[in-house]
């Protein structure tokens, strides 16, 4: 929270409020993000992207040199790079977290998100879905007069929405969606076809 109550996102040691989910694997050695996406010109058959898509699939496993890592594995190392991040950034360790999915997530897939936190040393608070948590940031410094508003979540695998109606005194999801074939990547695809 920024000095007037507002929430303010944090920037990776890139400089940047984002960070792809995108890892380098080279056991035992990771990368994530944009050093991870470099790597898909130079290494692609070390580079692992995508992985939400494959939360909560049970025998589903990236194969990499002679290691099967699932996706919660994947996720978690993912997870650890974030919250280090944000520990380099605010100076202070971090151990509890709200981890947010895709609003389309089952709850497989959302048991799959919890156990990837556990598996990154986290203590997982909460899983809410990502549209929402979004709605929620943007309601809630905008509460006043009634109206609803549309979030919606273009990311580099998925797209979710949420309809958030915004009143004086709440904040309610009326309605949420998503399609985990209809992110970047499928747009990409698309036009390149």
């Amino acid at each position: 929270m920024d000095e007037y109550g507002k929430p303010i996102v944090l920037k990776n040691s890139d400089g940047q409020t984002t960070t792809p989910s995108v890892v380098f694997v080279e056991p035992p050695h990771y990368a994530v993000g944009e050093v991870a996406l470099q790597s898909t010109m130079t290494d692609p058959s070390k580079v692992v992207q995508f992985i939400k898509r494959f939360m909560g699939v049970t025998d589903y496993r990236v194969n990499i040199g002679e290691f099967a890592l699932s996706p919660e594995f994947i996720s978690s190392i993912i997870l650890r790079k974030l919250v280090q991040e944000a520990q380099d950034e605010l100076g202070e360790e971090i151990t509890d977290v709200v981890i947010t999915v895709p609003a389309y997530f089952t709850e497989a897939q959302r048991q799959a998100t919890h156990e990837a936190g556990t598996l990154a040393g986290l203590n997982v608070l909460r899983i809410i879905n990502e549209p929402t948590a979004a709605a929620l940031s943007y309601g809630i410094s905008r509460r006043g007069r009634p109206r609803n508003i549309l979030v919606y979540d273009l990311g580099g695998g998925t797209f979710d929405v949420t309809i958030l109606e915004v009143d004086s005194d709440s904040l309610n999801v009326l309605a949420i969606g998503g399609d985990s074939h209809l992110g970047g990547k499928d747009w990409d695809d698309r036009v390149m076809n």
